[in-house]
């Protein structure tokens, strides 16, 4: 069976959004994710590698991922708005998935300021079954994001994250509410650098974690 991949525009709520859509290589997808890139205005688009890792680790572990550029980002349309904004045509792309895969358990996934977003949608959405958080900026993020996310999340971060180091982020995880789990994962920087095969089975075996 060969595998699904689509490329299509959602309308969003300040024009089109850019999105691609890719099933598992094998069998039907058991899950559906949404995944949410870095920050938009420092280069973060849908194709940043640490995000393509997180997408195809997720895909190898069964599930149907949506990724998509926020406002303003490559061919979508509309400007930056701050988070905002951001955080809006995630929830319309994260309805665009639910719509598709009715019938499967949701999945919010994010790295960096992607991560935030995915906490946010966690948060709010009561059809997110669990979220991915990769990447979590705790030096630079206001830490409410993760206040009352009772959704089980699933933490992952380098143990060398100059946006999150380890005292920052670890004083960040101890005040988010249970269920959480973390992953450390021996790496350079905060793009996973020397360590991405390591990060992509980590993200692989959270994602069979169902």
């Amino acid at each position: 069976m060969a595998r699904r991949i689509e490329t299509f525009f959602i309308a969003g709520p300040a024009g089109r959004l850019e999105a691609i859509l890719e099933e598992p290589e094998t069998n039907h997808p058991v899950e559906a994710a949404l995944v949410c890139h870095p920050h938009p205005q420092h280069g973060g688009t849908m194709h940043n590698k640490v995000v393509y890792r997180l997408a195809r680790g997720l895909r190898e572990s069964g599930c149907a991922v949506l990724r998509f550029n926020y406002r303003g980002v490559n061919l979508s349309e509309g400007e930056y708005d701050r988070g905002h904004g951001e955080t809006e045509d995630a929830r319309i792309a994260f309805r665009e998935l639910e719509g598709r895969y009715p019938d499967l358990p949701l999945l919010a996934a994010g790295f960096s300021f992607g991560s935030r977003i995915a906490l946010r949608l966690a948060g709010a959405e009561a059809s997110v079954r669990r979220a991915i958080i990769v990447g979590f900026p705790a030096k630079e993020s206001d830490w409410g994001s993760a206040d009352g996310v009772r959704t089980p999340k699933y933490f992952v971060q380098s143990t060398r994250d100059q946006f999150g180091p380890r005292q920052e982020f670890s004083a960040f995880y101890a005040s988010v509410p249970e269920p959480k789990h973390l992953d450390w994962v021996e790496a350079s920087d905060h793009f996973f650098k020397d360590a991405l095969d390591a990060y992509e089975s980590v993200i692989e075996r959270i994602g069979r974690t169902r």
